[in-house]
């Protein structure tokens, strides 16, 4: 797989995402990844995609006033999320490359009526967004689905977008070990976040080689066959496109099925500084 053909197959994977998905199965995914009834009650209920790997906001800490950057902020879910929790004094940005994400977004927005959230076109590798913006960066099952060449520039955006001081809370699907060819060859694997998963060495080299300290890096624990059990295979019941990645009715692909998530990755919990 390219670069190329992976950020095409992503761009397809997540515009088909943005045409929404069944409520029970976007809550059913956000309340195993730590989400409460609360949470997902306080923001516009289509933003929520069910495209969570975890809750970064958990972690992060937001406070009044601050300044936070959803990286692969989809269709809102984290940002809105966020934007109540730094409130009207605060600002998140929500940065995406994907223009039927950001239209969904944007609509969202509007109708939500929230003042101090703002949505910005762009791959994270790089962010046209002046240096030393942010006290907090989050991603959410984001960073996996850059392609391996590139990741490295991602890291280094948060660290130049980060104020001294500024921190990284993400939530990220990590591989435990080396994976397998038949998995790392998947491109329906690769967009449902699992084939393009760095093992947590490699996680941790990305963060120092930015500039990063206090990197912690824990296993949450989640449970992925949610992602089974809820049905995500791929964009087609038709077996010529079953390996282009999405989500439809259970068995539509057999091969993904077979996969056992926990067997061979896991929900990370990853938190750093820029000192």
């Amino acid at each position: 797989m390219n670069v190329q053909d992976i950020y095409a197959e992503v761009g397809k994977r997540y515009s088909a995402a943005a045409g929404g998905v069944e409520a029970r199965y976007a809550d059913s995914v956000a309340k195993a990844f730590g989400y409460t009834k609360e949470e997902l009650s306080d923001i516009p209920q289509d933003a929520n995609l069910g495209l969570s790997c975890g809750n970064p906001l958990a972690i992060a800490t937001l406070r009044e006033g601050e300044t936070v950057i959803d990286l692969g902020s989809g269709a809102g879910f984290d940002v809105f999320l966020a934007a109540r929790k730094v409130g009207e004094s605060g600002r998140v940005i929500g940065v995406d490359m994907n223009e039927d994400m950001l239209k969904k977004a944007e609509a969202l927005k509007a109708s939500w009526g929230q003042k101090n959230v703002e949505f910005v076109q762009s791959q994270i590798t790089r962010i046209a967004l002046e240096d030393g913006i942010a006290d907090c960066i989050i991603s959410n099952c984001v960073v996996n689905l850059v392609p391996e060449e590139e990741k490295q520039l991602a890291f280094n955006e948060m660290f130049r977008l980060l104020k001294p001081g500024g921190r990284v809370a993400i939530s990220d699907i990590l591989a435990k070990g080396p994976l397998p060819d038949a998995i790392k060859k998947s491109m329906a694997l690769y967009v449902g976040c699992i084939a393009g998963a760095s093992e947590v060495g490699m996680y941790q080299k990305y963060l120092k080689e930015a500039g990063f300290n206090g990197i912690v890096i824990q296993d949450s624990g989640n449970d992925l066959k949610v992602y089974h059990d809820e049905g995500l295979t791929t964009c087609s019941s038709d077996p010529a496109e079953q390996d282009k990645g999405c989500r439809v009715t259970k068995g539509d692909a057999v091969n993904v099925q077979d996969i056992d998530f926990n067997e061979w990755t896991a929900s990370y919990k990853i938190f750093a500084v820029k000192d």
